[in-house]
């Protein structure tokens, strides 16, 4: 027996207008375990086919190239001797119908940092709508991968401290450790823009935001979610400024009705059609992947892009990913 879908936010009316319906689905997430070795990226993938053309595509796949049919998962369809030819032509197939949003877990969660503990909280957090904090985050990113074990005890103190939940206040030797990390990591030829970030960290700051936090303060973002910015930046490729878009995913835990809501705000707020079109995120609809095809594609393309990270800069991938990813720009600057 299935169980009823979790999430999404429905259009309340028909769309009206330009508009375009995509299909999304996610590789890597694991949650709040964000500096698991195993998943140092997270994918988000959309199409615009359609029901017809995406089962054509999957059939395509277990006749021409003999897949069966619990093979259109990533780890099965490259594991086959005809993988190659077979992911050459289906990126091929997708070229101008599909988009890849690539997150380094590692730089989004520097990105949190300078936007949540030096800038106000907002939804906008780790999209493009804020990347005026970009080069602060870059420069400690790059500066911070090269200062080794200080580096991940610093990360995993800033997750620790963010966990926030089942808490009624703040847990002050989460911000002791916190900031300890943070000591630790200044030092001789770290650099000094990344050196002003840190010295910019103040624990007045870090205990107004854990208090909000614990107070279910709803204006802020799940501090520990990269979905949310991969949605958003993933809505403002399909609409162009220009189009409202229906997102149609795999059920997804972080896509709740509240966050969404508060994310179409900000779209709307900061990336609104113009002249007074409103947000560009007409509604997302929670679907059961084994129920559309369209999904099972953005599945797999989500799932390869993820698993093979030297296609994505030097193979045929590239035109599929999108500009602003949350990484660190350099060509294979991907953690590995």
């Amino acid at each position: 027996m299935r169980l009823p879908l979790q999430g999404g936010l429905p259009p309340v009316e028909t769309v009206a207008g330009t508009a375009v319906e995509i299909a999304c689905d996610e590789s890597g997430f694991s949650g709040t375990n964000l500096l698991d070795p195993a998943t140092p990226v997270i994918t988000h993938a959309s199409v615009d086919l359609s029901g017809g053309e995406a089962a054509e595509l999957i059939a395509t796949l277990r006749s021409g190239f003999r897949f069966s049919p619990d093979e259109v998962k990533s780890r099965q369809f490259l594991r086959r001797p005809q993988a190659g030819e077979a992911l050459e032509w289906f990126l091929v197939a997708l070229r101008g119908r599909a988009h890849v949003h690539l997150v380094d877990k590692q730089y989004f969660l520097v990105t949190r940092i300078v936007d949540l503990l030096l800038t106000e909280p907002s939804y906008a957090a780790g999209t493009r709508l804020t990347q005026e904090h970009r080069p602060a985050a870059l420069a400690l990113y790059r500066a911070g991968r090269s200062a080794g074990s200080d580096w991940a005890a610093f990360l995993a103190a800033f997750v620790e401290m963010l966990r926030t939940k089942g808490r009624h206040r703040p847990d002050q030797r989460t911000v002791d450790r916190f900031f300890q990390a943070r000591d630790a990591l200044v030092r001789p030829g770290l650099g000094a823009p990344a050196e002003a970030v840190l010295h910019r960290l103040s624990r007045t700051r870090v205990r107004s935001l854990l208090g909000r936090l614990s107070d279910e303060d709803r204006s802020i973002p799940p501090p520990l979610e990269p979905m949310l910015p991969a949605l958003a930046e993933t809505v403002l490729f399909w609409s162009g400024g220009v189009r409202r878009v229906l997102v149609i995913h795999d059920e997804q835990s972080a896509l709740t009705a509240d966050r969404l809501r508060r994310l179409q705000q900000v779209l709307a707020e900061g990336a609104g059609l113009s002249p007074g079109g409103g947000s560009p995120l007409a509604g997302l609809v929670m679907v059961d992947s084994r129920d559309d095809p369209r999904v099972q594609v953005a599945d797999l393309l989500a799932g390869v892009a993820r698993r093979l990270p030297g296609i994505v800069d030097d193979g045929p991938l590239q035109p599929l990913l999108s500009p602003t990813s949350l990484r660190d720009p350099v060509r294979n600057a991907l953690p590995t």
